[in-house]
C-alpha cells in the first residue's frame, strides 16, 4: 500500500525480486502527473499483481473467498507512504503484523508536514522511521529508526525528500530481508512524541509582513515542493507563493536541462 513515488516502486520491486508473494497492491486511483517511474500501479501490472482499493481490502477480509483478492494466509501487511488510515481488521490481517515505513523520524515527528517542520526550524539531523501500525496515526511499536544529518542552511522540503527516500528503501529493504530469513523484528514502544496535523501545516507555511527575513528565507526553503504551493503570503485578495533568486535559479536549470529554451 503505497503512493506514486519511485522509492514505493523500488519497495515493491524489491519483494517481487525477493520472491514474496505479493497478493495485492493499493495505490492512488488517480497518477496526476507522476513520471513512469513513481507509477506504483504501473508496476503492479508488470508483474501481474492484482490492483486493488483499501476499500476492496477490508470487503475481502470480511468475505473470505469472495472478494477481488484471496488473503488467505497473509504473513505481512506493508505500508509504504500509505496516505489514509489503516484500521482493524487490516491491521491484525497478517500473521507477522502490520508494518509502516515513515518519512520521518520517530517518535519526534508524527503527521504530516515533518520535511517542512525540519527546515522551518533548522533541524541539523534528521531520520526515517518502521513502525508496527496500531489504531492511531505513526503510533505504533518501532522496528528501525534511521537518523542522518541534513543541511539546516541550505535543505529544502524537496530536498530533504529526495534525501530521506533512499533512507526509507533502505529501511525497507533491511526489514523485509531480515524477515524472510526468519529473524525476528525489534520492537520497542515509542513513548510520547510530536504530532503535526493538517491545521498547524497549513498555518506553517504562511507569511506574515511582519515576519524577520531569516524566518522568510527559512519558510520559502522549508515549503518549496513544485508543484504544490510553496510559502504563501496574502496579496490583494490573492494567495500568492513566494520564490527566492537561489529556488529560481534552480528552476532555469531545471528548464534549461528539459530543452525548453528561448
Amino acid at each position: 500500500m503505497g503512493k506514486h513515488k519511485r522509492s514505493a516502486v523500488r519497495a515493491l520491486e524489491h519483494l517481487v525480486a525477493r520472491g514474496c508473494d505479493v497478493r495485492a497492491v493499493v495505490s492512488p486511483p488517480d497518477p496526476g502527473d507522476a513520471a513512469p517511474a513513481q507509477r506504483l500501479d504501473e508496476a503492479a501490472r508488470r508483474h501481474g499483481i492484482a490492483l486493488v482499493s483499501d476499500d476492496e481490502l477490508y470487503a475481502a477480509i470480511e468475505a473470505p473467498g469472495g472478494g477481488a483478492v484471496d488473503l488467505d494466509g497473509v504473513d505481512l501487511v506493508l505500508s509504504f507512504l500509505f496516505w489514509r488510515r489503516i484500521r482493524a481488521p487490516l491491521i491484525e490481517l497478517g500473521r507477522l503484523g502490520c508494518l509502516n515505513f515513515h518519512p520521518a523520524p520517530l517518535p519526534e515527528m508524527r503527521g504530516v508536514g515533518g520535511y517542512n517542520v525540519a527546515v522551518l526550524e533548522g533541524f541539523e539531523r534528521w531520520g526515517v522511521s518502521a513502525h508496527f501500525v496500531d489504531e492511531s496515526f505513526d503510533t505504533g511499536d518501532l522496528v528501525r529508526v534511521d537518523r542522518f544529518p541534513i543541511a539546516a542552511e541550505s535543505e529544502t522540503a524537496f530536498s530533504l525528500d529526495l534525501r530521506s527516500q533512499e533512507h526509507l528503501l533502505e529501511v525497507f529493504r533491511w526489514t523485509i530481508d531480515r524477515t524472510l530469513v526468519g529473524e525476528p523484528l525489534p520492537r520497542e514502544a515509542q513513548g510520547e512524541g510530536r504530532y503535526v496535523d493538517r491545521a498547524q501545516f497549513e498555518a506553517m507555511r504562511r507569511v506574515e509582513h511582519t515576519d524577520p527575513p531569516k524566518l522568510t528565507e527559512r519558510r520559502i526553503r522549508a515549503f518549496w515542493y513544485p508543484p504544490y504551493d510553496g510559502a504563501t503570503i496574502e496579496l490583494a485578495g490573492r494567495t500568492l507563493t513566494l520564490v527566492d533568486r537561489r529556488l529560481l535559479a534552480e528552476t532555469a536549470a531545471a528548464y534549461r536541462k528539459a530543452g525548453l529554451l528561448p
